[in-house]
Protein backbone atom coordinates (compact mmCIF):
# COMPACT_ATOMS: atom_id res chain seq x y z
CA UNK A 1 0.00 0.00 0.00
CA UNK A 2 1.16 3.53 -0.72
CA UNK A 3 0.46 6.50 1.53
CA UNK A 4 -1.94 9.18 0.39
CA UNK A 5 -1.54 12.95 0.95
CA UNK A 6 -2.12 12.82 4.68
CA UNK A 7 -0.05 9.74 5.35
CA UNK A 8 -2.74 7.06 5.65
CA UNK A 9 -2.13 3.90 3.64
CA UNK A 10 -4.14 3.58 0.43
CA UNK A 11 -5.06 0.21 -0.97
CA UNK A 12 -3.75 -0.30 -4.53
CA UNK A 13 -7.30 -0.92 -5.80
CA UNK A 14 -8.57 2.32 -4.22
CA UNK A 15 -8.50 5.30 -6.64
CA UNK A 16 -7.14 8.66 -5.64
CA UNK A 17 -9.77 11.26 -4.92
CA UNK A 18 -9.38 14.50 -6.83
CA UNK A 19 -8.66 16.52 -3.66
CA UNK A 20 -5.77 14.18 -2.88
CA UNK A 21 -3.96 15.12 -6.09
CA UNK A 22 -4.85 18.81 -6.09
CA UNK A 23 -2.51 21.16 -4.24
CA UNK A 24 -4.42 24.45 -4.22
CA UNK A 25 -1.90 26.53 -2.31
CA UNK A 26 1.23 27.33 -4.29
CA UNK A 27 4.26 28.92 -2.61
CA UNK A 28 5.43 32.29 -3.89
CA UNK A 29 8.01 34.98 -3.26
CA UNK A 30 7.59 38.69 -3.78
CA UNK A 31 9.46 41.96 -3.55
CA UNK A 32 8.05 45.44 -3.17
CA UNK A 33 9.44 47.90 -5.72
CA UNK A 34 10.53 51.15 -4.11
CA UNK A 35 11.12 54.53 -5.67
CA UNK A 36 14.26 55.90 -3.99
CA UNK A 37 14.94 59.39 -5.40
CA UNK A 38 18.06 59.87 -3.26
CA UNK A 39 19.61 56.57 -2.16
CA UNK A 40 21.93 58.45 0.23
CA UNK A 41 18.88 59.53 2.30
CA UNK A 42 17.32 56.05 2.31
CA UNK A 43 13.80 57.48 1.87
CA UNK A 44 11.41 55.69 -0.45
CA UNK A 45 7.85 55.26 -1.66
CA UNK A 46 6.43 51.83 -2.51
CA UNK A 47 5.37 51.86 -6.15
CA UNK A 48 4.93 48.21 -7.14
CA UNK A 49 5.18 44.50 -6.41
CA UNK A 50 6.82 41.60 -8.29
CA UNK A 51 5.48 38.12 -7.46
CA UNK A 52 7.03 34.81 -8.51
CA UNK A 53 5.45 31.38 -8.01
CA UNK A 54 7.56 28.69 -9.72
CA UNK A 55 5.03 25.94 -8.97
CA UNK A 56 2.30 27.96 -10.70
CA UNK A 57 4.71 29.09 -13.45
CA UNK A 58 3.84 32.71 -12.66
CA UNK A 59 5.99 35.84 -12.72
CA UNK A 60 4.18 39.13 -12.73
CA UNK A 61 4.44 42.75 -11.71
CA UNK A 62 1.83 45.29 -10.74
CA UNK A 63 2.55 48.94 -10.04
CA UNK A 64 0.87 52.23 -9.34
CA UNK A 65 2.56 55.56 -9.88
CA UNK A 66 0.81 58.29 -7.89
CA UNK A 67 2.23 61.36 -9.64
CA UNK A 68 0.96 63.87 -7.07
CA UNK A 69 2.38 61.95 -4.14
CA UNK A 70 5.68 61.40 -5.94
CA UNK A 71 5.91 65.11 -6.83
CA UNK A 72 5.33 66.06 -3.18
CA UNK A 73 7.92 63.49 -2.05
CA UNK A 74 10.60 64.33 -4.61
CA UNK A 75 9.81 67.42 -6.75
CA UNK A 76 13.08 67.16 -8.69
CA UNK A 77 12.49 63.53 -9.72
CA UNK A 78 11.95 62.75 -13.40
CA UNK A 79 8.72 60.76 -13.14
CA UNK A 80 8.93 59.55 -16.72
CA UNK A 81 12.18 57.74 -15.94
CA UNK A 82 10.44 55.98 -13.04
CA UNK A 83 7.54 55.01 -15.31
CA UNK A 84 10.01 53.76 -17.92
CA UNK A 85 11.80 51.63 -15.31
CA UNK A 86 8.48 50.14 -14.17
CA UNK A 87 7.52 49.36 -17.76
CA UNK A 88 10.90 47.61 -18.15
CA UNK A 89 10.02 45.44 -15.15
CA UNK A 90 6.81 44.44 -16.97
CA UNK A 91 8.85 43.47 -20.04
CA UNK A 92 11.30 41.44 -17.96
CA UNK A 93 8.47 39.57 -16.24
CA UNK A 94 6.88 38.77 -19.60
CA UNK A 95 10.20 37.57 -21.01
CA UNK A 96 10.13 40.34 -23.64
CA UNK A 97 13.09 42.41 -22.41
CA UNK A 98 15.26 41.19 -25.28
CA UNK A 99 16.14 37.91 -26.93
CA UNK A 100 18.43 35.76 -24.82
CA UNK A 101 17.98 37.85 -21.69
CA UNK A 102 19.74 36.17 -18.78
CA UNK A 103 21.00 33.31 -20.94
CA UNK A 104 24.62 32.46 -21.42
CA UNK A 105 27.63 31.37 -19.44
CA UNK A 106 28.37 32.78 -16.02
CA UNK A 107 31.54 32.42 -13.99
CA UNK A 108 30.91 31.37 -10.41
CA UNK A 109 33.14 30.49 -7.48
CA UNK A 110 32.62 26.84 -8.47
CA UNK A 111 33.35 27.15 -12.18
CA UNK A 112 31.28 28.11 -15.20
CA UNK A 113 27.59 27.35 -15.49
CA UNK A 114 24.97 27.89 -18.16
CA UNK A 115 21.97 30.05 -17.37
CA UNK A 116 18.66 29.92 -19.16
CA UNK A 117 16.13 32.67 -19.69
CA UNK A 118 13.39 31.45 -17.39
CA UNK A 119 11.11 33.02 -14.81
CA UNK A 120 13.41 32.17 -11.89
CA UNK A 121 16.38 33.83 -13.59
CA UNK A 122 14.33 36.93 -14.37
CA UNK A 123 13.00 37.11 -10.79
CA UNK A 124 16.59 36.79 -9.57
CA UNK A 125 17.52 39.86 -11.59
CA UNK A 126 14.51 41.84 -10.36
CA UNK A 127 15.09 41.04 -6.67
CA UNK A 128 18.83 41.81 -6.74
CA UNK A 129 19.78 44.89 -4.69
CA UNK A 130 20.87 47.95 -6.65
CA UNK A 131 21.53 51.65 -6.14
CA UNK A 132 19.10 53.12 -8.63
CA UNK A 133 15.90 55.14 -8.36
CA UNK A 134 13.84 51.91 -8.56
CA UNK A 135 14.94 49.33 -5.98
CA UNK A 136 13.52 46.04 -4.73
CA UNK A 137 12.82 45.61 -1.04
CA UNK A 138 13.55 42.39 0.85
CA UNK A 139 12.14 39.10 -0.42
CA UNK A 140 9.01 37.87 1.35
CA UNK A 141 7.00 34.69 0.83
CA UNK A 142 3.63 33.10 1.21
CA UNK A 143 1.20 30.63 -0.32
CA UNK A 144 -1.79 31.28 -2.55
CA UNK A 145 -4.33 29.55 -4.76
CA UNK A 146 -4.25 32.36 -7.33
CA UNK A 147 -0.92 34.19 -7.88
CA UNK A 148 -2.46 36.89 -10.11
CA UNK A 149 -5.11 37.73 -7.50
CA UNK A 150 -2.47 37.67 -4.75
CA UNK A 151 -0.36 40.12 -6.74
CA UNK A 152 -3.31 42.52 -6.88
CA UNK A 153 -4.00 42.02 -3.15
CA UNK A 154 -0.36 42.80 -2.31
CA UNK A 155 -0.43 45.90 -4.53
CA UNK A 156 -3.53 47.18 -2.72
CA UNK A 157 -2.06 46.43 0.71
CA UNK A 158 1.51 47.65 0.18
CA UNK A 159 1.34 50.45 -2.38
CA UNK A 160 -0.77 53.45 -1.42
Amino acid sequence: MSPDRIGRPRRPDQPYESHQLHQPHQPYQYVVLRCVPRPDREEFLNVGVVLHSPAAEFLGAAWRLDRQRLAAFAPELDQESVRSALEAVDLICAGDAHAGFGAGRRATAYGVRLLGDDQSTRFGLLKAPRSTVLQPGPVHGGVTEDPAAELQRLLAALVS
